[in-house]
């Protein structure tokens, strides 16, 4: 009896480790995706040394389509870190002219050659379903990528020809 019973034990673990391990086949697509749309974004903010909301919002709607990231699509946030600022430092509106007459600290864009990390968090949600349950367990992942403004701004200081030596 008692080797009937280990024989039915295993097989509860051996289907549960199976339905984990094809649970975890839809995490690679699901994480590549995750560095894809990172990557991406990360070349738009190179462009204009800042994100943008339209950029911001056209990869939370296209994210939030997606069919694992549709179940929490509530809980994808995308943010942009300038060089010693805080958490969403480097986002702002679509027009940089809006910020010709604030302060350069206040500005979310910095000069060109500084960098500017951007990051998208996302939560896979790891789901196991037995005997009719559903068991589901939430994996916070993110990725990041630093990448370097390109973008030259007038309204800000900028000093690449101050350290050049002549000959």
């Amino acid at each position: 009896m008692r080797a009937f019973a280990k024989s039915i034990l295993v097989s509860i673990l051996v289907s549960v480790a199976i339905l984990l391990f094809t649970n975890f086949i839809y995490f690679i697509p699901w994480y590549m995706t995750l560095v894809v749309e990172t990557f991406n974004l990360s070349q738009a903010v190179a462009s204009d040394n800042y994100l943008k909301h339209e950029y911001k919002d056209a990869v939370l709607e296209k994210l939030s389509k997606r069919p694992v990231y549709r179940d929490k699509a509530n809980q994808i946030v995308i943010s942009a870190v300038k060089e010693g600022g805080g958490e969403h430092s480097a986002e702002g509106w679509d027009d940089a002219s809006l910020y010709e007459y604030v302060s350069d600290l206040e500005k979310p864009y910095n000069q060109r050659g500084l960098p500017v990390t951007v990051t998208i968090k996302a939560v896979y949600p790891l789901s196991i379903k037995l005997w009719g349950e559903k068991y589901e367990q939430e994996i916070p992942v993110s990725f990041s990528l630093t990448t370097t403004g390109l973008k030259h701004y007038k309204d800000l200081y900028y000093d690449e020809y101050l350290n050049l030596k002549l000959e």
